[in-house]
């Protein structure tokens, strides 16, 4: 009885994302889904993208963690909307969770919308939340065999942001293993090399939210 269960619940959740894809698109807001393991920097991030695209992007972030309000506080703190969305446990957000939490934004105007998944490498991506896109952020403080061991992720995002490159010279981390191995999951994958600690590599991300953020414009 286990899978029939299974499939009901993602098939619910697929019906919620269509209707979240159909409110995205008539109002022209970008969708991103960042997903990452823990400690990942997709917060991070957040906090840089929000304050250096503040003049070109009014943007908001749907912020899902197990407790606290801590990464909520952060990115509001550079003025952006932030919606906590606390999962009392669970391991991700899904599409019911992101329709509930529009309810607590002000999406007139709204150019891109980021949703911060909880930490997790499997149970996120398996939940469709009408994002345009999702994101897999990979630091080289963790394995470089991540994107071999949770293809999934790396098979369905459209770009991959490899992050604190600033401290590739004190970690056992191989950039081209880690590449190849997420290109052998999707030959398409964008990839940015950066640090948000020191700024490295942010502009060629900021080029991509901007053409992502054109195209869903023209729509």
């Amino acid at each position: 009885m286990e899978i029939p269960v299974i499939r009901n619940v993602l098939e619910a959740n697929d019906k919620m994302a269509a209707q979240l894809r159909d409110i995205f698109a008539t109002r022209g807001i970008l969708a991103l889904n960042l997903i990452s393991s823990p400690g990942a920097g997709k917060t991070s991030l957040l906090e840089r993208t929000l304050t250096d695209l503040a003049p070109e992007f009014r943007m908001a972030v749907i912020e899902g963690d197990l407790q606290t309000d801590n990464d909520a506080r952060r990115v509001a703190a550079s003025g952006a909307q932030a919606v906590q969305i606390n999962t009392d446990g669970g391991c991700h957000l899904d599409g019911n969770l992101v329709m509930q939490a529009l309810n607590a934004i002000d999406m007139d105007g709204l150019d891109i919308l980021f949703i911060e998944n909880v930490g997790n490498l499997v149970c996120p991506v398996e939940f469709d939340c009408g994002e345009d896109a999702k994101v897999a952020l990979l630091s080289v403080t963790e394995g470089d065999d991540k994107p071999e061991k949770y293809p999934l992720l790396f098979n369905l995002a459209k770009a991959m942001v490899l992050n604190k490159v600033d401290l590739l010279p004190y970690v056992d981390f191989d950039m081209a293993r880690a590449k190849q191995f997420s290109r052998m999951a999707n030959a398409d994958l964008e990839i940015f090399d950066l640090s948000c600690r020191s700024g490295e590599g942010l502009q060629a991300w900021y080029d991509w939210l901007r053409a992502q953020r054109a195209a869903k414009k023209r729509g």
